[in-house]
């Protein structure tokens, strides 16, 4: 029998900041100890571009400007045995001050390069986008 999964939407925000972006290693899943961009489910009455902010300043403390969509992404929660799936719609942004300070759900959060990246456990798509902002 084939059942109809639910699906939530999600954001998640790519900072840069010069020749860098922001990643945060994710503490829960989905995709948990994988580097992924903070981010995080849209609550209630929130548009998506709030919910990016509200989940770059949760997870790591930063502020962010001149936030654009990017690309939706699905994510199979099967695939992980979570019980949802998720439309993710990634977010560009640039970087607005301060350090980043991993909160909530990050177990890290910090600035890399690409050729950093290219080392690094990367959840999904996370290197395409940075190549196409850097």
């Amino acid at each position: 029998m084939n059942q109809t999964r639910k699906i939530i939407p999600a954001v998640s925000v790519a900072v840069v900041r010069g020749d860098m972006v922001l990643l945060v290693k994710r503490a829960r899943q989905p995709s948990r100890g994988l580097y992924a961009y903070p981010g995080g489910k849209v609550e209630a009455g929130e548009t998506l571009e709030q919910a990016a902010r509200r989940e770059l300043l949760e997870e790591t403390r930063l502020l962010a400007t001149d936030y654009r969509p990017l690309r939706d992404i699905h994510i199979d929660g099967s695939a992980e045995n979570h019980p949802v799936d998720y439309l993710l719609t990634v977010f560009g942004a640039l970087y607005d001050g301060g350090e980043p300070v991993a909160s909530d759900d990050a177990e890290t959060a910090a600035f890399y390069t690409l050729a950093e990246m290219a080392g690094m456990p990367l959840a999904g798509d996370v290197f395409s986008v940075a190549e196409e902002l850097l």
